[in-house]
């Protein structure tokens, strides 16, 4: 049974709706910066691995690979809009957040809403007639977790937060691999496993690190409510069951040697580095350092899955 968030009390309130011509217009970059562009680009990417790995050099088609990367950066886009909407009681008492748009006032909440939806819903038609309904439906999907399920209700509630929210961030290969088959098969949802378990130790690094402002804003990350030692089992946990997930794909063919030696060190040392934590003696410092792996570790393993799939190709030409 988890335990039950203190009440917050804070000086911080959402800023009314008169104060927002004192606060100055919004310029281009905020309405692209509450989109959250860094969030984006790590999903496209993996869109992209999922998109390669089915199609390779015979299958690729460049219309359809444009209109997946489109809706899904669209739908990415309008659900991380909502996003900030939604949060704009809590992003003024949160330090890494209080000087978005919205919170100071240069976007209005409703302009916010109504661009978050037209987003969403241009990306979602996009996939439906660009691509294939399979993947408008994956699109929708994961708007519903990221949005419904992990912002309005678990991020508010639960230390679970993190984990079943991982599942939006995991869809966008999955959308990529059915742009290509109109299905999905086991080599689809490897490459769902890898970003689901990836997702937790990444975020439990970034929780520890903000700690304070999770505490001030009553959010129930697993830092706050369980403590430090309880989140680093998990941090554990989750990257020891990382390696096993990020080598399915070799033994079912889609990826070679080479992917199969890379993703084999990089989650060895996650594990390490997870294991680490429990000796450290600097907490901020071990997080920081998790934190850092984390966008090293996916990056790296998606770029050598693009790699390998393309010299696999190469090699069976010649």
């Amino acid at each position: 049974m988890e335990r039950s968030m203190p009440q917050q009390t804070t000086t911080n309130q959402i800023i009314p709706p008169e104060s927002y011509l004192e606060t100055g217009r919004a310029t281009w970059r905020d309405y692209i910066e509450i989109t959250k562009p860094g969030i984006n680009k790590t999903n496209l990417l993996a869109t992209f691995a999922g998109y390669w790995i089915a199609a390779g050099f015979t299958s690729f088609d460049f219309l359809t690979f444009f209109f997946t990367m489109l809706g899904t950066g669209l739908i990415i886009a309008g659900g991380c809009t909502i996003n900030n909407f939604y949060d704009r009681d809590i992003d003024p008492r949160m330090e890494r957040t209080r000087k978005r748009a919205i919170p100071e006032g240069r976007i209005k909440p409703a302009i916010a809403l109504w661009y978050g939806i037209t987003l969403t819903i241009l990306g979602i038609l996009i996939l439906a007639i660009g691509v294939n309904a399979l993947a408008a439906f994956l699109g929708l999907m994961g708007f519903y977790v990221y949005v419904i399920v992990y912002t309005m209700w678990l991020k508010r509630t639960s230390t679970l937060n993190t984990v079943i929210g991982g599942i939006c961030g995991a869809i966008p290969p999955l959308i990529g691999w059915a742009a290509v088959n109109n299905s999905l098969d086991l080599s689809a949802w490897a490459l769902f496993l890898i970003l689901f378990m990836w997702q937790p130790p990444h975020f439990f690094a970034l929780a520890m690190r903000k700690v304070d402002d999770y505490r001030r804003a009553g959010i129930p990350m697993l830092p706050v409510v369980k403590g430090f030692a309880a989140t680093k089992k998990q941090t554990l946990f989750f990257t020891l069951l990382l390696l096993p997930s990020s080598l399915i794909l070799f033994f079912t063919g889609v990826a070679g040697w080479i992917y199969f030696v890379v993703a084999l060190i990089l989650g060895l040392i996650y594990i390490a580095l997870s294991i680490k934590g429990f000796f450290a003696k600097d907490d901020d410092l071990w997080a920081k350092q998790m934190f850092f792996y984390s966008l090293i570790y996916i990056t790296l393993i998606l770029f050598v899955m693009i790699v390998d799939v393309a010299v696999m190709e190469i090699v069976k030409m010649y």
